[in-house]
């Protein structure tokens, strides 16, 4: 297992210049914008603009602070995300702009190359297992102090784990909130 210490993450300009983005972690490591296989990110989002293009990519997003975001897609659907939604994947070469509900919010980004990995991404809230037979299994902890196969992870902090196959977590603390994201080859 691999911790990436919050402090440890690089900040950068999003691709389309409109905010700036953390990276928790990219493969290949020290991969661009333009030619990495998967990439997980945060966000600020402070005012309403248009997503950044990324042709060939798969995206999932989710509300991790603020009131909320609606997806405006430039085929006429819009998609309400806040913090009690499921995090909403979605073609990252769609045209969508973000319209802010009620002020800036923080978001998580999960991308990956599509043809050549697949993600999926679920937010969690307390003790339990994982199975991760294949690929890598990446835990963001937002909230609380948690515990990955009995090391420590405090909130802010992420751990990458190569197919671990089974993962005990134990969350302390009155509000724990960790995400996690399995990420496949195919």
């Amino acid at each position: 297992m691999r911790i990436i210490r919050a402090a440890d993450c690089l900040v950068m300009p999003w691709k389309n210049g409109g905010g700036t983005t953390t990276e928790i972690a990219v493969a290949p490591e020290g991969a661009s914008l333009s030619d990495f296989d998967w990439r997980i990110s945060m966000a600020h989002v402070g005012q309403d603009g248009p997503f950044s293009s990324f042709p060939g990519i798969d995206r999932t997003l989710s509300v991790l602070t603020g009131a909320g975001i609606t997806l405006a897609f430039g085929d006429g659907e819009h998609v309400r995300l806040d913090r009690t939604s499921a995090p909403y994947p979605f073609a990252a070469d769609r045209a969508v702009d973000g319209l802010l509900v009620e002020g800036p919010i923080d978001d998580l980004n999960v991308m990956s190359r599509r043809g050549r990995w697949r993600h999926r991404v679920e937010r969690l809230s307390g003790a339990g297992s994982l199975n991760a037979s294949e690929g890598l299994l990446v835990l963001v902890a937002r909230k609380g102090d948690w515990q990955v196969n009995g090391a420590a992870l405090p909130a802010g902090d992420s751990a990458i784990l190569d197919a671990p196959e089974r993962v005990e977590l134990v969350a302390s603390g009155g509000e724990a909130e960790l995400y996690a994201v399995w990420l496949t080859a195919i």
